[in-house]
């Protein structure tokens, strides 16, 4: 299990998370909702040590991976997905495949056959480069990376954005699939409130870096979530 207690982030002088706390279960998904620039990314980057915190802490499994680095928290099962896909763009898909491989044992270094079921496009890409394939593919390509890790809990950062209706149907079925295997928690990070409904069973929405809604799916009150993430 996940949980971040009371997080305070700083960027110099300015703060972008003011005691954030959420919690994040194997087997369900935490929804992080809220407009642009409230801090949603600031958060998923404290989660995978990507940004120091000034205050509160990150908690793992039991352990406080709070000062811990980005590469020990991917040795710990933690991997992201993050916003704009970063992929390798003169990489083969089979080489950012492989980068996944870093923070694993040599022994699981291959690429497991559910990243090419839940995309079957990877296996029939995996000599072109990362830069030549459409937004929805690039994305599809960095799911299947942070997969290649073998995460314990996965954060996906807005993995719908600029994206296909058609692949977002995709990356929806991956994340119930993931889920249901009950192994995984995951914690994702999103605007498109229809989308985010349909997969989450706790949710938290921010506001100026700070957490002003939260709970499951069954006390969700859907015009409320709407008013508050609605530009």
């Amino acid at each position: 299990m996940l949980n971040v207690e009371a997080v305070n982030l700083h960027y110099g002088a300015a703060q972008a998370l003011r005691g954030v706390s959420l919690v994040a279960e194997p087997g369900k998904v935490t929804c992080v909702m809220g407009r642009n620039g409230v801090g949603k990314t600031s958060l998923m980057r404290a989660i995978v040590g990507l940004q120091g915190i000034s205050g509160g802490k990150i908690v793992w499994e039991g352990a406080d991976v709070s000062r811990l680095t980005p590469h020990d928290r991917a040795r710990k099962g933690i991997a992201i997905v993050p916003q704009g896909r970063d992929v390798f763009p003169l990489l083969t898909v089979k080489e950012n495949l492989e980068t996944g491989y870093a923070p694993i044992a040599r022994k699981d270094r291959f690429v497991p056959d559910t990243v090419f079921e839940l995309f079957p496009v990877l296996k029939d890409m995996l000599k072109r480069r990362g830069g030549d394939l459409s937004g929805g593919q690039q994305q599809q390509l960095a799911i299947g990376r942070a997969l290649v890790t073998r995460p314990r809990l996965l954060v996906l950062d807005e993995p719908t954005e600029g994206i296909q209706p058609s692949i977002i149907k995709d990356i929806g079925r991956a994340i119930t699939y993931l889920r249901d295997q009950g192994t995984m928690a995951i914690v994702l990070v999103e605007q498109y409130f229809d989308f985010a409904k349909d997969l989450a069973d706790r949710f938290v929405v921010m506001d100026r870096g700070e957490v002003i809604m939260s709970g499951t799916r069954e006390t969700m009150d859907e015009e409320a979530v709407r008013a508050k993430i609605t530009v």
